[in-house]
């Protein structure tokens, strides 16, 4: 009886073990060469600028701070060319966005003139452009620019670079632009990804 009692205590343990190891091991599956347990969905893929033309890379000693999606709309305006005043063209006025995170949570909104990047704790950034790089034929390009002082408090204080990359749309309207139509306004849609430096 002892030698039965002693396998049945046995085959328990050996159960009991096993149901606990069960479910971290259907989570993890790392066993499989697949993703370990912290580098699953907990962990995003980082962000790198690494395949961005070197003009718009922002330059070592900063880190990521944060990374939006901008989804919104560009204003141009039909005006006169600068010392050609015979010839027209649609001059880009400013950008009403909302930032959201990956996930689709509006965290602040991008808007302007001039140029302002707001986040919902009330801090909001401007900046200077440093470069600009071809993004394809009917997106606006990537861009890179050096943030001036943040004003208020929280998630903008300290930015020092923004980098707008990944876009789609918002070039200047298909439709002519002459004396006629002169001072009209034509509203574009598009989308970009805003990323937020910080000195490391």
């Amino acid at each position: 009886m002892g030698s039965v009692h002693s396998f049945t205590t046995l085959f328990e343990e050996i159960l009991m073990k096993h149901l606990r190891i069960a479910p971290l091991a259907a989570v993890c599956l790392s066993v499989l060469g697949l993703s370990a347990c912290s580098s699953m969905g907990m962990h995003p893929m980082m962000y790198s600028q690494a395949e961005l033309p070197a003009a718009v890379q922002v330059p070592a000693g900063h880190k990521v701070a944060m990374e939006t999606v901008g989804v919104g709309q560009i204003t141009y305006e039909c005006k006169a060319k600068k010392d050609m005043a015979a010839e027209h063209e649609w001059v880009f006025i400013g950008p009403d966005a909302k930032l959201q995170t990956r996930s689709g949570a509006v965290i602040g909104k991008y808007w302007g003139p001039p140029a302002t990047w707001e986040n919902n704790d009330g801090s909001k950034v401007t900046a200077t452009q440093v470069a600009v790089a071809p993004a394809g034929a009917g997106n606006i390009p990537l861009q890179l620019v050096k943030a001036n002082p943040a004003n208020g408090m929280g998630a903008m204080q300290g930015v020092s670079y923004i980098q707008r990359v990944a876009t789609k749309g918002g070039v200047a309207p298909a439709m002519a632009c002459g004396a006629a139509n002169m001072g009209s306004k034509q509203v574009v849609q598009y989308q970009a990804d805003y990323i937020f430096w910080k000195a490391s």
